[in-house]
């Protein structure tokens, strides 16, 4: 007997879409005008939607933001992912991710770097924000059996990765790398 796929449901594909879409929309407010930009209004202008859908899918702008920072933590935790996944050096990999920054990732970093700063002052935000903390420390408990190293590496790729924002230009990877190493002890 053959197993056919269940139905699709075109309205739940496009409630998911128009969701997609809203996050998308935030996420370039905050790139463009940081999060102090993001309100229902300007957010559905920039997916050029009614800002009452907006509102059907984020009754709050804490649902935005954190709907916009899970999306950007997915995105960094499958990079990470896929850096201890591949059996290379995970520093390297890293420095790389970090030097991406400075680059073509930049809008995407500083919209994460700002979202998680948020953080301190909206709860919501946290547990996401911690994402990219706790996948660094397991790149770290990795590497090794010393918690307080394990907290150097997350303290200086945080540190790398700001520094590199305000930098503006490429890092070394090689020089990042180095700090990373460095953070647990290593020469």
């Amino acid at each position: 007997m053959d197993q056919a796929s269940p139905p699709v449901d075109g309205r739940r594909a496009r409630g998911q879409r128009r969701r997609a879409e809203i996050i998308a929309a935030t996420l370039r407010v905050v790139e463009r005008d940081g999060a102090a930009g993001v309100t229902h209004r300007t957010v559905a202008r920039e997916a050029d939607v009614p800002t009452s859908l907006s509102v059907y899918y984020f009754a709050t702008l804490d649902d935005l933001l954190v709907a916009a920072l899970t999306t950007v933590a997915d995105e960094y935790e499958r990079k990470l992912r896929a850096i201890l996944d591949a059996g290379g050096d995970p520093l390297t990999g890293l420095a790389e991710l970090l030097a991406e920054s400075a680059g073509e990732g930049r809008g995407r970093a500083l919209a994460e770097r700002e979202l998680s700063t948020l953080a301190a002052r909206r709860p919501a935000l946290r547990p996401v924000a911690r994402r990219w903390r706790d996948m660094v420390a397991e790149i770290g408990r990795g590497q090794t059996g010393d918690p307080l190293a394990v907290e150097a590496l997350v303290a200086a790729s945080d540190g790398l990765c700001a520094a590199i924002l305000m930098g503006g230009e490429r890092p070394d990877v090689e020089r990042v790398r180095g700090v990373l190493a460095r953070s647990l002890g290593r020469a």
